[in-house]
């Protein structure tokens, strides 16, 4: 949680507490509304609202489910933490199961059917492509935060997280993605790109 957030919540905590000990027991008044009214005229409801809406963003939700997933061995073709996951379909089970949203089986698919951004604008829950297989967009993982990334990597590695400036994926970064809303980008029913312009190139390799 952001340090403002925390700090916030604190406050209210305080404030609240402070409150309830000046209250005498014998007032009247009635404890729950007499708080409501406080905090409202302090502006502090909308904002204690606003950092409950920050906190259980879906990207949010979706960084700390891949979280979940650490460890879990890569397998090529995976799709599942039972059977281990390719890089691509460590991405595509991440998104189905956090935000519903069933993206293409393939990291180059899964790159044409997303919005290019720059790479100064991604925030956590985006995506990261990487040339490792000498062919663009060969590699994806998820964008944590902080330059880092989450992905499963390769044969006999685990689901992990790793730096972007390392030299190695530095000199491979491909560009970056981030996944629009349903119907916008990708047709979920088909689960295929809407724009036809790019086609996959015929290959079962998913990653380096």
């Amino acid at each position: 949680m952001p340090q403002k957030s925390i700090a916030l919540l604190i406050a209210v905590a305080s404030l609240v507490a402070g409150h309830a000990i000046a209250s005498p027991a014998n007032s009247g008044v009635n404890p729950p509304d007499d708080m409501d009214k406080l905090l409202a005229d302090k502006g502090l409801l909308t904002r204690i609202d606003n950092v409950r809406q920050n906190v259980t963003h879906k990207a949010s939700e979706l960084v700390v489910n891949a979280m979940g997933f650490l460890g879990v061995p890569y397998k090529r073709g995976g799709n599942t933490a039972e059977t281990g996951f390719d890089c691509s379909g460590f991405v595509r089970s991440i998104y189905e199961q956090s935000v519903g949203l069933l993206l293409p089986r393939k990291a180059e698919q899964q790159a044409a059917a997303t919005q290019q951004i720059d790479k100064t604008e991604l925030q956590p829950g985006d995506l990261v492509f990487f040339n490792t297989l000498r062919r663009a967009f060969s590699h994806v993982g998820i964008y944590v935060g902080d330059g880092k990334f989450i992905h499963s990597p390769k044969p006999g590695a685990e689901v992990r997280v790793e730096s972007m400036r390392v030299n190695y994926w530095a000199q491979r970064f491909d560009g970056a993605r981030r996944v629009a809303a349903p119907g916008q980008a990708i047709d979920t029913v088909t689960a295929q790109p809407v724009s036809q312009q790019w086609q996959a190139p015929p290959s079962d390799l998913y990653s380096r």
